[in-house]
């Protein structure tokens, strides 16, 4: 088994599997906005960049494959999916009701970082937090993106660590 999860910690598939998964879930929210006309709030944008930053640090890993920054790709996957995990919990707490906060239009981002202004369709923030829309069999959208980013969050900290410790 350490064989497998050494082998596969340095594997470019996995980085590339990361980056098509990442990409997917970009283009369903983008279905569910403009197809569905399923409105984002704040924290579903939230989300977008956490995936958008796990697909950046796939490519790169993909791009730049030295031992390293391997090691160095899967410790910022590591902490991209526990910020995803935390928006996700966020979301699934607005949307149940047992977490309650501001969830206005302002993402928040500094100003060097206006994505909303860059990229207005696919980061705007277009109504308030209060439900995510059903996926299949009464999932919520909330609902299966804590599912999966407690997955990669289990699955990344695990790779982090054989790659750690290949000889």
């Amino acid at each position: 088994m350490n064989y497998l999860l050494r082998n596969m910690s340095h594997n470019r598939w996995y980085w590339l599997a990361l980056l098509a998964s990442g990409l997917c879930f970009i283009a369903i929210a983008l279905y569910y906005q403009y197809v569905l006309e399923e409105l984002p709030c704040v924290l579903c944008i939230h989300a977008r960049i956490w995936i958008l930053a796990i697909s950046l640090v796939a490519l790169l890993a993909l791009l730049l494959s030295h031992r390293w920054f391997n090691i160095i790709a899967h410790v910022l996957t590591v902490v991209c999916a526990a910020g995803l995990l935390e928006r996700s919990y966020q979301l699934v707490g607005t949307e149940r009701g047992f977490i309650f906060g501001e969830c206005g239009f302002d993402l928040g981002l500094p100003a060097w970082l206006a994505l909303d202004d860059w990229l207005p369709a696919v980061f705007g923030v277009e109504t308030t937090c209060g439900y995510t829309p059903e996926l299949l069999f009464g999932i919520t959208m909330a609902d299966g993106l804590i599912v999966l980013s407690s997955a990669l969050v289990m699955i990344s900290l695990v790779l982090t660590i054989a790659a750690l410790v290949r000889q």
